[in-house]
């Protein structure tokens, strides 16, 4: 599930079948019945998500049953069972995680797959780009970082814009709060800051995993990496939201340069 799709909206049988194995388009798209006597293609970019069936599984089950835990993303987990699910999902069965799995087992395994990626949620060609932006302030920062946004790779974006959606859900439970009946419900003490803090190097990746000196980046990098994610986590809404000027401005020139894209884009809506 870690591979880049770019504008697909035609595929071979063997190539759809590649795409159903790494699980990028939605679990009814992917149902065997759904081919049967039939030749529909697998709709993907642009109207469909793209977003691995192990990320959206992981962050579901948290959302779920574990916005309350103490720690999530701290505490460790059992590297046994964590390996057994990996290897579930990479033979491409489908995994099914309810309340008998230790969150803390899917937190780590949620934390391996972005870590283990080949290309990083972030290309690494965007990496200084995206690390630039830490030293720029209020709308400046926010402006280049939605430009930058805009590079990404369809599933990329996808991708991250669901892990941003879910790690902000995760930051609004940090805080102890009272329930309706006045019983005290304990905050999972994760703040924006120490999520960005877990989930940075993960994300924004300069060096290839095991290529790098785990010494080698220095302060400042580490520190900037922080900061990007942090605003990233706490602007995702207004950041990955095209204006209507834009939307606008490429309609028009696409109509220009590529009607039939336009003509198949408002079919398929």
């Amino acid at each position: 599930g870690a591979m880049s799709v770019d504008s697909i909206t035609d595929l071979s049988d063997n190539t759809s079948k590649l795409l159903e194995a790494l699980q990028l388009s939605h679990p009814h798209e992917l149902d065997p019945r759904r081919s049967l006597g039939k030749t529909k293609m697998l709709s993907l970019n642009p109207i469909t998500w793209q977003v691995p069936r192990i990320v959206e599984r992981c962050c579901k089950h948290i959302e779920t049953h574990g916005l309350q835990t103490v720690g999530i993303f701290r505490v460790g987990s059992s590297k046994k069972r964590v390996q057994q699910l990996r290897e579930e999902f990479d033979q491409g069965l489908d995994v099914f995680l309810d309340e008998h799995q230790s969150v803390h087992d899917v937190a780590a395994l949620l934390k391996e797959f972005l870590r283990d990626m080949p290309d990083p949620l972030i290309p690494r060609e965007l990496y200084a780009a995206f690390l630039s932006t830490a030293a720029m302030e209020g709308p400046a920062q926010l402006a280049a970082l939605q430009l930058l946004l805009f590079l990404l790779p369809p599933c990329h974006s996808d991708t991250l814009h669901r892990l941003l959606r879910f790690l902000s859900e995760v930051a609004r439970h940090a805080e102890g709060s009272r329930g309706p009946d006045g019983q005290q419900i304990p905050g999972n003490k994760m703040t924006v800051s120490n999520l960005a803090t877990i989930f940075g190097p993960n994300i924004l990746q300069k060096e290839k995993p095991g290529e790098k000196d785990t010494g080698a980046m220095n302060f400042e990098d580490s520190a900037a990496i922080i900061l990007v994610l942090q605003r990233l986590i706490e602007h995702y809404q207004t950041l990955f939201m095209v204006s209507p000027e834009t939307q606008r401005d490429v309609l028009r020139r696409l109509f220009q340069t590529d009607p039939d894209v336009i003509d198949y884009l408002l079919r398929r809506k």
